[in-house]
């Protein structure tokens, strides 16, 4: 294919290097090129060690992985507690490369599309006059939180005893943002929000959340900025989910097979997401839990699998990973034990699955809110007292709950599902011809063209 001439858009991608940032960002790549696949070349960067994990993905051909060194500790040493020095790496050693890279191209740059927690993209557009956009992989809601957090905290030391009143965050809010602060390195709540400072500088923002998911806080955002802000999502693999309608390939997995078999909406989903992850001991409660309940499961374990494999009972199944949008997708699959990242909150709310939320850090608390208490498609696991720190619900507590929670028949259970459907519908609809997904791709597409 040629990708040359004078109707033809070079874009550069370049997302934060962890899977919670990769997915969206290419999810992005893949809706432009879908809207304009002869004139739109996308040169998506990441890390050497990334496009190990992500080279055999498929993808179109006018999106072209190439890399940078690694210059970021690689995966496997990433943990909560050290994620602070990985996210100052990610800031003050990729920053060259990435320079030099640009510097290699063949094709002149049109646009930048950036990960805003990287923060200096959009200081490398501005020294070589291109158009960046940043792209922002959580809600709308926490980048307004963080953004009117930024405000306060350039007059007010922050610690989360002295969030009380912060303007333009709500009450319903407020100990949400405290538990993030809590939660934090000192040092990465500082470059957080350092990234969110450097939007100000770009020329547009682009978010993976849908206008109707969080109309009023989009609302507010473009009364503050200057820039064009266009919601474009879900950002979730919907167009690979399509393809897989029509090849049929993904039936050799053998959880795929195991969900064909079970009856309708009877399937309690859990996982913890791609970082994250609970306690062994507080896993162990949640699998007795399960099996006590007498409730199907599937539960993704990552590295616990082998572990856990034995402690599964007979209407339960452990995999180490799985395609989460073809599984949430499935018929037999009636609810969703969520850590509530952002990427699972989409693909649930795609889905129309509710969801049972289980915060473990960052902005899972304040999408934990909005799930319960503004979309109420879904319940949160509360807390029990007097337990262990590394055990904080008592399976008893769990079994009641999930008994609940999948029961289709109480008039709870209808409620949330039925919100759930209605949430989907939504999604489907922005994503439609016509829909605010749709026109807001058109807009940004004609933008960067223009």
């Amino acid at each position: 294919m040629n990708f040359s001439g004078d109707d033809m858009c070079h874009v550069v991608a370049m997302p934060f290097p962890g899977r919670g940032h990769i997915n969206p960002m290419l999810s992005l790549c893949k809706f432009l090129i879908s809207r304009k696949p002869n004139n739109i070349l996308i040169t998506f960067v990441v890390t050497e060690e990334w496009l190990t994990f992500i080279n055999a993905d498929p993808k179109p051909e006018a999106i072209r992985f190439t890399t940078i060194p690694n210059v970021v500790p690689p995966e496997r040493e990433k943990t909560l507690d050290s994620f602070h020095r990985f996210y100052e790496a990610a800031m003050t050693k990729m920053e060259a490369p990435f320079e030099r890279l640009l510097d290699q191209l063949e094709l002149p740059v049109n646009v930048i599309i950036g990960d805003i927690e990287l923060r200096w993209p959009v200081d490398v557009g501005s020294r070589r006059n291109i158009p960046v956009a940043p792209l922002w992989t959580m809600s709308a809601s926490f980048y307004s939180m963080l953004h009117h957090l930024e405000v306060f905290s350039r007059h007010q030391h922050l610690t989360h005893d002295k969030l009380e009143n912060v303007p333009g965050i709500s009450s319903l809010h407020i100990e949400d943002l405290r538990s993030v602060v809590r939660g934090n390195h000192p040092r990465a709540m500082q470059l957080s929000l350092e990234c969110i400072s450097k939007v100000t500088k770009a020329n547009y923002l682009l978010l993976t959340t849908v206008q109707e998911l969080e109309a009023e806080t989009i609302d507010t955002l473009k009364s503050i900025f200057p820039f064009p802000i266009y919601p474009i999502g879900p950002a979730v693999p919907y167009l690979d989910l399509e393809g897989k309608k029509t090849k049929n390939t993904d039936h050799t997995h053998d959880y795929i097979k195991w969900l064909d078999s079970q009856p309708t909406e009877s399937v309690l989903y859990f996982s913890f997401g791609s970082f994250h992850s609970a306690s062994n001991a507080q896993t162990d409660e949640i699998i007795e839990a399960l099996n006590n309940s007498d409730i199907r499961y599937l539960f993704v374990a990552r590295g616990e699998t082998s572990r856990l494999k034995d402690k599964c009972g007979d209407k339960g199944m452990v995999i180490p990973w799985c395609d989460q949008l073809k599984v949430l997708s499935h018929s037999s699959i009636g609810g969703f034990w969520s850590h509530c990242g952002w990427n699972s909150t989409l693909d649930t709310v795609f889905s129309g699955v509710p969801i049972l939320t289980f915060p473990l850090a960052y902005d899972q608390f304040p999408n934990s809110t909005q799930i319960v208490d503004e979309w109420k498609n879904g319940w949160k696991v509360e807390k029990s007292s007097k337990l262990e720190s590394d055990v904080v619900f008592a399976k008893e507590d769990m079994e009641e709950l999930v008994k609940r929670f999948m029961d289709l028949e109480s008039q709870e259970g209808k409620k949330i599902r039925d919100r759930a459907r209605e949430l989907k519908i939504m999604c489907r609809k922005a994503i439609g011809k016509g829909g605010s997904s749709d026109r807001n791709l058109d807009a940004f597409i004609s933008d960067i063209f223009s």
